[in-house]
Formats: structure tokens, sequence, C-alpha cells
């Protein structure tokens, strides 16, 4: 059962909100009493989940946000400050993610460059414009959703590695935040039934095989770890990787050989894709 006044009165940015994961921990928060700026790379998709928050009587504002964009991330920063009085939650969603090359050596600089620049770099650049007002909030937390990309072999080069950098980010900015009262912790999912699964449900369906518990996870899956370790009922949990993944990585080390991986440009799909969006957007919201 949801708690409708875990965070009463917190203001909450979210990004990579217009869709999938995103909209998820934005629809989740808000129902436990949050006021939610959601934002996204796409302005329309960023209002839409908004307003559909606002029909269910919840607070939410949408607002566009590049978080490739230093300048786009202080005003989101300052608009949310600005709208709810302070800033109390920062949740980092927004991602990047290029399908693999045949050969590892085709990997473009700019594709590789770009999965980094908004993964995780856009990611420190949201902890960095945040952390002040979340340190002045005096129960501030930041969440970021990684990926089992980031610790596992299943595919997708320059994406996987901005994923890994978030643990490391994690726990390095961890140590520095608790000195401040903020605590910084990261979720990782793996595949999750999102928009960029549409169509699909025979892929998803032979994914559930690799995992232990028999299913893809939700969104609300994902959600539901967000919220727990932004509120108050993990106030002694900083620095922390939580796994949400159906117990995949527990007993697998990567997609076999020949199998689940990406077909990449060029290449014969031999099977779906792995964990996490397989094809270009700009926010795969994970």
């Amino acid at each position: 059962m949801t708690d409708t006044t875990r965070f009463q009165g917190y203001g909450v940015l979210v990004t990579g909100a217009g869709r999938g994961i995103g909209a998820a921990i934005s629809r989740r928060l808000a129902e436990e009493g949050a006021r939610v700026l959601v934002t996204d790379a796409d302005p329309p998709e960023a209002e839409k989940t908004a307003a559909d928050l606002r029909e269910l009587g919840l607070t939410a504002e949408a607002l566009g946000c590049d978080v490739g964009d230093q300048g786009a991330v202080e005003r989101a920063v300052a608009h949310a400050v600005d709208t709810f009085g302070a800033l109390d939650v920062l949740v980092n969603c927004a991602a990047h993610c290029t399908p693999d090359v045949p050969l590892f050596e085709d990997e473009p600089d700019d594709e590789w460059a770009r999965d980094l620049d908004i993964t995780l770099t856009g990611t420190f650049r949201c902890c960095r414009a945040a952390l002040p007002h979340l340190a002045a909030s005096g129960r501030g937390a930041i969440v970021s959703i990684g990926s089992v990309n980031g610790a596992q072999d299943f595919g997708n080069h320059a994406y996987s590695a901005a994923k890994a950098g978030l643990v490391s980010l994690t726990r390095t900015l961890a140590g520095h935040a608790a000195r401040r009262g903020v605590r910084v912790n990261l979720v990782v999912p793996g595949t999750v039934r999102t928009s960029a699964w549409e169509g699909r449900d025979d892929d998803l369906d032979a994914l559930s095989g690799l995992y232990p518990l028999g299913r893809v996870g939700e969104p609300e899956d994902i959600a539901a770890a967000v919220a727990f370790l932004a509120s108050r009922d993990a106030s002694w949990i900083t620095g922390t990787t939580l796994t949400v993944d159906g117990g995949v990585t527990a007993v697998a080390t990567g997609f076999p050989s020949g199998s689940f991986r990406a077909g990449g440009r060029g290449a014969v799909r031999q099977a779906p894709p792995v964990p996490g969006p397989n094809r270009p957007r700009t926010y795969a919201s994970c």
C-alpha cells in the first residue's frame, strides 16, 4: 500500500521523466505527497506526464530540460526551488543509449561521447547544480538510475561504460554529500517493460526466461525502490547500489554468447536486445 504522506511537502525534480521509468517514479513520489517537477529533453512528453498526474489530483509541474546543457540544468533546479520553495530530492533518470556497432573499432567518437555526456556527465551536472539546495533542505537525497549493463556484459559499450561510471560517482559523491546531510544512492534495473519494447511482447517473453523470478520488470518496480531510497525510511543508507533485476545478475554474467545480443547497425539480429533500450533515443529513461 502506498503511503500518501511519506513525501508530504517535499520538492522533487526528476529528469528523463517523459515516459517509462522516469514517469513511473514521478507518479509514485507524487502519490506519496511530493510536489514533482517532471523534466525531459522532449517538453511535450514532460508536460503529458505532469498533466496525467494533475488529472489524478497530484501536484506536478513540467519543464523541458536537456541534461547535456548546463544552463538548462541550472534553470530546472532554480525552477524547482522557486516553485516548491525547496528541493529535497533529485532523481537522475535521463540517459542516452546508442546501439552497438558490429565491430568495436567502428564505434564513432561522437556516439560514444553522446552516451557518456547524457548518461554520466548529465547526472554529474544535475548533482552539482542541485547539491547546495539539497543540503539546505535538511533532508536531501539523490537517487540515480543505473543499469545491469554497468555491471555485466549485456552489450552497448558506451551506454554500459556510462552506467558503470554512475556506480563510482554515487560512491564518491556520497562521502562528500554526507558531510552536508545529503544521501546519494543508485538503483540498478534489469530489463524493464517500457515503450522501447512496444510491440515486442514475444521478445520480452523470451527474456523473461533468463530471470529467476520469471518475468521482466515493470516501471513501478523501479519506482518503488527509488521511493524507498529517497525517503526517511532509508535515512542511514548512502553510497549504496540497489539492484532491482529479478535476480538475473545473481545467476548470470551476461547473456549467453550468440543469444540475446544486440544486432547493432548492419548486423543480423539473432535475438532480442539486451536490458535497457537498444535504440537511439535522447532520453531513454533507462
